[in-house]
């Protein structure tokens, strides 16, 4: 079946997104499915709580807030600069040997551009700090065949149950490993329902209460996050958004061309054909500085 995001303009159909969808329930049984959800999907930052696991089990020591952050894609709030900063001075080191690309945050009162405001500095403080407690060389840590990245690359293969179909270069210079989004909805369905004392539940603890850490005091991911107790959920470039409830439930979506501005709407109608009551409005189109229209999910 057919899944499309309009956009509706004054009661017209002005702009149409093609769009695929995955849900499991809690037992975990296919529920919603649309579009390619067998073949393999880039999903970007999705990945970061994968990537966070691979670390913890290669002996990083974080918790919390900061392990929020390291899941994360923030907005280079103060907070989110800060943490990084010391996640890096934990290990003896600071931002000059991070490697993502210099950016600007989301505030346009800033005007310098810094690696640790790029927004995955945060993933990046971390894989420096996995490198520093196994004595791995932080100098080329984003290399493929360096001993961190085999490490997650190896974390990403068990928890999707997949070998990685393709890697390239993710857009803050990671590895990127390409898997189905079953894969993926595989994955994140470990989170909430591994043992007490897991590095994976470990994780969803510090994402679902943190979660302007993971993305950023006004991001739609966090104001999902709070409306939708037990709620885990990462997005990824490119209109990727994976998420799961506490009780196994699970959705992964994918806006095919891209456009992030129907990932929301997206993960909304997951979240209601698991029958999550989300109380937010429609993501509304504006015209003259008012709602003249709403982006609205339809299947055919």
């Amino acid at each position: 079946m057919s899944l499309v995001v309009e956009v509706v303009r004054s009661g017209f159909v002005e702009s149409r997104h093609q769009a695929r969808m995955l849900t499991f329930d809690a037992d975990g049984r296919p529920g919603e499915t649309h579009g390619a959800v067998h073949v393999p999907a880039s999903p970007r930052s999705s990945m970061k709580p994968l990537q966070a696991l691979g670390m913890l089990r290669a002996g990083l020591r974080l918790d919390g807030e900061l392990l929020a952050l390291a899941c994360g894609s923030h907005a280079g709030e103060p907070y989110h600069v800060n943490g990084a900063r010391k996640i890096l001075a934990g290990a003896g080191l600071d931002e000059s040997a991070l490697r993502c690309p210099e950016d600007y945050p989301e505030d346009r009162a800033v005007t310098e551009r810094s690696r640790v405001r790029m927004n995955c500095s945060g993933k990046h403080a971390a894989m420096l700090a996995t490198c520093v407690v196994n004595d791995w060389p932080v100098t080329g840590y984003l290399d493929p065949a360096h001993p961190l990245q085999r490490a997650i690359r190896a974390t990403v293969e068990e928890l999707t149950g997949e070998r990685v179909a393709a890697s390239g270069v993710d857009g803050c210079g990671a590895p990127l490993f390409f898997v189905s989004m079953v894969g993926v909805a595989r994955a994140f369905r470990t989170f909430p329902l591994a043992a007490d004392d897991s590095f994976e539940r470990r994780i969803y603890h510090a994402m679902t209460a943190h979660p302007e850490w993971t993305s950023g005091t006004g991001r739609m991911e966090a104001t999902l996050m709070r409306a939708v107790p037990g709620l885990m959920l990462k997005a990824g470039a490119e209109a990727f958004e994976a998420f799961a409830l506490a009780d196994g439930r699970v959705g992964v979506v994918k806006v095919e061309d891209g456009s992030s501005r129907a990932r929301t709407p997206l993960t909304v109608a997951a979240l209601r054909a698991l029958g999550v009551d989300v109380d937010l409005p429609a993501t509304p189109v504006m015209g003259g500085g008012r709602p003249v229209g709403e982006l609205r999910v339809t299947a055919s």
